[in-house]
């Protein structure tokens, strides 16, 4: 294909603006599928995706349009896979950005422009659901007309349900997006924006060609792993593969690889031929760094080699995911993974279960932190349990955040005063028409658990949020422990600023109260700071009623039976052992 008739392409947007409808139709109008073969989020191929509505992994497809060759990635829009649009932007020349013509411009709209921006990317404004009752299309327009600076003629008023205006939007990729620059000439060069594992094939590479070519029987290189392997197969997606003898300069390809895992062709990295060697890499990405870490255990200790190798084939298709083996003396052994966010975990939790079957308790998510010990070494925990002695302790630094939340102007007071209690500080407040931006920076630690649904529930669901971490601070953090029955539960431990520890301490035992079940003997749960108890309470003891047999006769026969029954308990209480429910260790994560 001539260069000058291919255009690169992504679709950014927040969530639930309708990304992945838009793609679908595209699809339908360029007869890249059979109508028969057409269902809706086509491009989402996980069962996950389909249910949830949403996109978490980016797929690439090539579409043809009067006679040009587009290629298409739609992007996810949850602020956790942000590094999946990152990645796809690199792939570009352009980008779609779609905004709900009802919702308006929202915090992870203006999050994906700025990423457009810094890859500088040839923007088109698009308009979407201007079908709905609710669409204010006046408003809307003069929203992204001063977010980009552009005309109104340049905004494309669209509905992707019904198809309205979509082939409007496929001329303006042709007509505003440039094409590719790179030479046909030059030694291959090629950027890896997406790889994963198949059971069949190996390790199949998505790859933007930006200088040269690659054929299929290529002898290719890694240029940061310095990793060999053959070019088994190369070709298109559209939507499924389509082989082809090569792919050339500017194009968007597959590579079927035979290399054994993709730890050998890491994401962002630059693949040459041996033919046609290449000495300079491409810019590849910056290593994306997880900030939310987990503890995973089988519910059965024979399941933990299963887990395992379950979590090593889930991270050959995700770059992101970071593991590593893990002991506690309650749960046996498990991995502790770090995640980008609390969606990415539960997502990743689903999968373990549902495609490999596995029983699994996991802990409270806590972030990591950053320790300065008195002789002057840092060291890394991901865990409070893992936090060294407290006198050798210099100081304890968290992750810090940078926040944007969008919000109609009404709220601003309720959203600054939940950002004020969660330690946060605002900064800055602008104003896009009716609505505010609003800038603060918080502990990330204090925003894991619940922030978004409270954000959610102050703003009566018009609030959306976006972050990126700015850096670490040390704060006046302790360890709180909880002892159940005299004995310390290791998995339950939390790291808290001592202004918070109290509450929490005080919030966390009266849920466990709740979620443990009560036992034949009385049983004492307490949280503590090093040696101090910090808050206690009780779960009662059964009592049996052993003075049915009884009747009549001298009040002393009854005594003496209750005083058997009390010193039978006291023994219990002894040898007695807790069995404490897998809900006890997710206590943190419920909802009050």
């Amino acid at each position: 294909m001539d260069q000058s008739h291919i255009r690169n392409f992504c679709i950014i947007a927040h969530i639930d603006h309708g990304k992945s409808t838009l793609a679908d139709r595209m699809l339908e109008l360029t007869g890249t599928v059979n109508k028969r073969d057409m269902k809706s989020q086509l491009l989402d191929s996980m069962d996950l995706e389909r249910e949830k509505g949403i996109t978490i992994k980016l797929a690439p497809v090539r579409m043809t349009h009067k006679g040009y060759d587009l290629n298409l990635i739609d992007t996810p829009g949850h602020v956790d896979f942000s590094y999946e649009v990152s990645r796809s932007l690199e792939a570009c020349e352009g980008a779609v950005l779609v905004v709900d013509a009802s919702q308006g411009i929202q915090a992870q709209t203006l999050a994906n422009v700025y990423l457009a921006l810094a890859a500088d990317l040839t923007i088109i404004p698009v308009l979407n659901k201007v079908d709905l009752p609710a669409a204010d299309v006046p408003r809307v327009s003069a929203e992204v007309k001063n977010l980009l600076g552009c005309g109104d003629e340049d905004i494309l008023k669209i509905s992707a349900k019904t198809g309205e205006g979509v082939e409007s939007v496929l001329n303006a990729v042709v007509e505003r997006i440039n094409p590719p620059v790179g030479v046909h000439g030059d030694p291959t060069r090629a950027l890896i924006f997406d790889s994963y594992y198949d059971d069949y094939r190996g390790v199949i590479l998505y790859t933007r060609v930006v200088d040269g070519e690659l054929k299929k029987g290529d002898t290719i290189q890694m240029l940061a792993t310095g990793a060999q392997g053959i070019a088994l197969e190369v070709g298109a997606l559209s939507p499924t593969m389509s082989p082809e003898t090569s792919i050339a300069t500017g194009e968007i390809g597959y590579i079927v690889t035979n290399l054994k895992t993709t730890r050998d062709a890491k994401v962002g990295d630059t693949v040459t031929t041996k033919r046609h060697h290449a000495s300079a890499p491409l810019p590849g990405y910056k290593n994306v760094k997880p900030f939310v870490y987990a503890g995973f255990f089988p519910v059965s200790n024979e399941d933990y080699n299963e887990l395992k190798e379950a979590i090593e084939k889930l991270s050959l298709s995700d770059s992101a995911l970071q593991f590593e083996p893990e002991n506690s003396p309650v749960l046996g052994f498990g991995v502790r993974i770090g995640f980008l966010g609390l969606l990415h975990m539960d997502i990743v939790r689903e999968r373990l279960e549902r495609e490999y079957d596995l029983d699994l308790v996991v802990t409270n998510p806590s972030t990591d932190y950053q320790v300065v010990m008195v002789s002057g070494e840092d060291i890394d925990i991901k865990s409070a349990s893992d936090l060294p002695d407290v006198t050798k302790i210099r100081e304890i630094r968290e992750p810090w955040i940078n926040g944007e939340i969008v919000v109609p102007s009404e709220y601003i007071g309720s959203v600054i005063q939940l950002v004020v209690s969660k330690r946060g500080l605002q900064k800055n407040i602008s104003y896009i028409d009716e609505r505010a931006l609003i800038s603060f920076d918080a502990p990330l630690a204090n925003l894991l658990t619940d922030f978004y649904d409270q954000l959610k529930s102050v703003t009566s669901g018009y609030g959306s949020f976006n972050y990126e971490l700015s850096g670490y601070r040390a704060e006046d953090l302790v360890r709180v422990d909880f002892y159940v029955a005299g004995e310390m539960v290791d998995a339950l431990s939390i790291m808290v600023h001592r202004s918070e520890s109290q509450r929490l301490g005080r919030e966390i035992v009266t849920k466990l109260k709740e979620v443990i079940p009560r036992q034949n003997f009385q049983v004492a749960l307490q949280a503590a700071i090093g040696g101090k108890f910090i808050a206690r309470e009780d779960l009662s003891a059964y009592r049996k009623d052993v003075t049915t047999g009884l009747y009549g006769g001298d009040v002393s026969r009854k005594k003496k039976v209750l005083a058997k029954q009390a010193k039978g308990k006291k023994r219990m209480k002894r040898f007695g052992k807790i069995d404490i429910p897998s809900e006890a260790f997710t206590v943190m994560l419920k909802r009050d």
